[in-house]
């Protein structure tokens, strides 16, 4: 009798760990399974908006841009945040643009409107401009608290005029980019120093990287502002990229060297 207990004794631990190991192995396919099922989900044409807006806010500059080609871009800092929610879901961001050693005083300041493209349309976000009521109300907007801000329902009842759309698509496979696009053939209209239309394109970048190149032409087509060289370059803020800043490219520039930067972003005057 006891030779038989000890013998059932000793296949009872082969009999465990065969059971473990096949406990082992449903959760490793229940975990692959759902894994799998994570990493397949398709992205919805909300969560296109929602990527490229997150994208789009922060704190960012062109700095390092400015500090190998100096003649060509300036330290600008951009500072975007959340200002409101439409009824439809659209995102309103604020934003506003100012030299890297004045940004208490933007010189630019707009409302940026990110929602999926019409279902009708070969793309997947857009992104429209629009004016301001009263920009010095809104100066400053993403650097104050909450409660010093306007209200959300303040926000929609000052969106202005519209300014461009650009319409995005989603980068290649590959591609240092995640989003990119341009406004439609033959841009928006625009009367800033001569011109009559103007042109933007975007690139959301993998990092929050914002690339942007807006141009403005008269009616014969010659560029009357805007860079000519290629898109500004916003990164976020970095430790490190303060080392550099304190320069002469931080500093406001006369009103003929200041003309050179606008239309560094979708929002024309």
């Amino acid at each position: 009798m006891e030779k038989g207990s000890d013998s059932g004794s000793k296949s009872d631990p082969n009999g465990w760990n065969r059971a473990r190991g096949l406990v082992v192995k449903t959760l490793v396919l229940i975990g692959g399974a759902f894994l799998l099922k994570r990493f397949t989900k398709s992205t919805t044409r909300w969560d296109h908006a929602k990527i490229v807006a997150r994208s789009l806010s922060g704190e960012k500059f062109s700095w390092e841009q400015a500090s190998k080609d100096p003649d060509n871009y300036f330290n600008i800092r951009t500072l975007t945040c959340p200002a409101t929610e439409m009824v439809d879901g659209s995102k309103v961001l604020y934003f506003e643009q100012a030299f890297w050693r004045t940004p208490q005083k933007p010189f630019r300041q707009r409302f940026l409107m990110v929602k999926p493209c019409p279902k009708d349309l070969k793309c997947d976000v857009e992104v429209s401009s629009y004016a301001i009521r009263d920009v010095e109300e809104y100066k400053n907007f993403c650097d104050r608290p909450r409660d010093q801000r306007p209200l959300p329902e303040e926000v929609i009842g000052d969106i202005a005029e519209h300014l461009t759309t650009i319409h995005l698509n989603r980068c290649e496979r590959g591609k240092r980019c995640l989003y990119e696009g341009s406004t439609p053939p033959g841009g928006f209209p625009n009367s800033w120093n001569g011109a009559t239309y103007c042109t933007s394109e975007l690139s959301v970048l993998k990092n929050n990287e914002i690339h942007t190149w807006d141009r403005g032409y008269d009616d014969e087509g010659n560029q009357v502002w805007g860079v000519k060289k290629g898109p500004y370059e916003f990164k976020p803020a970095s430790a490190s990229s303060f080392n550099g800043m304190f320069s002469p490219l931080n500093f406001p520039l006369s009103q003929p060297m200041e003309k050179r930067i606008q239309g560094s972003f979708v929002l024309q005057e």
